[in-house]
């Protein structure tokens, strides 16, 4: 009984599995363009790699301020012992030594941002009993032995490492989400292309199917006309040609309609042998846009400004470095300790000795053959560029905006000539079909006017998808979305 119920749940278990594959399967089966562009945030390769470059940078930025918080470290040596025979040389004697030392050490390292320097406080702690023969007589002490100290360490005449540090480590992270940002702008164009693409494959095979039912239906009736000794069968051979071509269109159709499956699923990240079908809507509306906004908005919230700027920062930042190259500079280290020594553990700072400790220290560069000299020029070069590449995109950008704004006025006119030939190659297919069937046309005539309707439908729905994507690069070279009136705001961070 206990394996029947078992075997009921594991069946259930399968079917729930196989439901939830399948409406997957299902969901997949049917994509809209927002649905690929949500399956890409997961899948796609380029966005994923940035997404991981991103996520690097922020584990960097994060590890640099732990960095400077207070850092705890204790070692410890539970068992040293030696025993050694050394000569004296100040009594010209030989002497043994034997020696049983157990110990440990505690740290606390505070870094200061503010200044550059480190404060360390030290505690060390041992127990040692220590054994001396010289010529038959032994000397031996057994004591407790701590040294707490304080150190201050502070250089001068410098640049802050630790603040160049962070500084470049916080350029990194928005330069990585700016990148990432930027990623998913170019995935959704890139995704809009091939959706659109295989939308066109879609409608384009359709089309072909409805000339390829055409022209069987011809093909028929011209069989029949021949049959009653009513056409000559020279047309009924031009009738077969263009079934033919019809058939072979459709075959050709299908097979362009699956290289942009592949080619939409490659950049989704799904596998290859998923089958895949995609529905969107390319009805024409007008949409009003503001060539002022359209630049200013622009102007303002293009992240790739945003990345010259962070250009010109680091080779500001380099420049500090650059110019630290062989320069003088100091240190000053100071220390203040009590250290205490006793046999008796509770007694050991009943004799405390205090040890002060300053030192100030200098590197003075005297000759470096004008290698300085030459890197700073270098680097001034680097500043240069930089400032000239933040020029460059403020054009490009500009430019770039204008050219999409004259695209869509020039796609919005040939729409309406597109619309507009669609109307009059159906009416003239419609006119020449009659005529076609009473016998005042032939049927090289007829599939003339048949390619002609097909190409106009084809050349309309482009045309209409022209101007989804003519608005979809507005929108990226704006960052506004006219089509909802809305700013895009994309991700710079996770």
């Amino acid at each position: 009984m206990k394996y029947r119920q078992l075997l009921i749940k594991f069946a259930l278990a399968i079917i729930f599995i196989i439901g939830i594959s399948s409406l997957s399967f299902a969901q997949r089966d049917s994509l809209t363009i927002e649905m690929a562009l949500d399956i890409a945030e997961e899948n796609n390769p380029s966005l994923r790699n940035s997404k991981l470059n991103l996520e690097r940078s922020q584990y960097n930025l994060v590890a640099q301020r732990a960095s400077l918080k207070s850092s705890f470290s204790l070692s410890l040596d539970p068992i040293t012992y030696n025993k050694t025979k050394s000569f004296d040389n100040r009594l010209s004697q030989w002497y043994e030594n034997e020696r049983f030392n157990t110990g440990g050490s505690f740290r606390v390292v505070q870094p200061v941002l503010l200044t550059d320097g480190t404060i360390t406080l030290t505690n060390d702690f041992s127990w040692q009993n220590n054994s001396s023969n010289v010529e038959g007589v032994t000397n031996q002490n057994k004591a407790f032995n701590n040294n707490l100290f304080i150190r201050i360490d502070q250089p001068i005449f410098t640049y802050n490492t630790r603040k160049m540090a962070l500084k470049n480590l916080e350029i990194a992270y928005e330069n990585s989400g700016i990148s990432y940002a930027l990623e998913r702008l170019r995935t959704e164009v890139s995704i809009t292309r091939q959706f659109y693409a295989v939308y066109m494959a879609q409608n384009n095979l359709e089309i072909r199917k409805e000339e390829l039912d055409n022209a069987k239906q011809n093909y028929e009736i011209i069989k029949n006309k021949v049959d009653a000794d009513l056409a000559a069968k020279e047309e009924l051979y031009q009738a077969e040609v263009n079934y033919a071509s019809a058939q072979s269109a459709v075959e050709d159709q299908i097979a362009s309609l699956e290289d942009s499956k592949d080619a939409l699923k490659i950049t989704l990240g799904i596998p290859l042998n998923e089958n895949i079908s995609v529905k969107g809507n390319i009805d024409f509306s007008t949409v009003l846009v503001s060539f002022d906004q359209a630049v200013s908005h622009g102007m303002a919230s293009r992240m790739e400004l945003r990345q010259r700027e962070i250009d010109i920062e680091l080779s500001d930042l380099q420049m500090i470095q650059t110019k630290a190259l062989n320069e003088f500079k100091g240190n000053i280290s100071m220390s203040l300790g009590i250290t205490g020594v006793n046999e008796n553990f509770t007694n050991i700072y009943d004799n405390p000795t205090q040890n002060p400790r300053i030192s100030i220290s200098f590197s003075v560069p005297i000759f470096d053959w004008g290698e300085k000299k030459a890197r700073v020029k270098a680097q001034q070069t680097a500043q240069t560029i930089a400032k000239h590449n933040y020029e460059i995109q403020k054009n490009d950008i500009e430019v770039n905006i204008r050219q999409v704004l004259r695209e869509i006025e020039r796609i919005r006119t040939q729409i309406d000539i597109a619309e507009k030939n669609v109307r009059n190659a159906q009416l003239t297919y419609d006119l020449n079909l009659t005529r076609y069937r009473e016998g005042d046309l032939t049927g090289m005539q007829i599939s003339q006017y048949e390619t002609q309707l097909s190409t106009r439908k084809i050349s309309y729905s482009q045309t209409l998808i022209n101007y989804k994507i003519a608005l979809l690069n507005l929108k990226i070279a704006s960052l506004y979305d006219f089509e909802n009136n809305l700013p895009v705001i994309p991700v710079k961070g996770l």
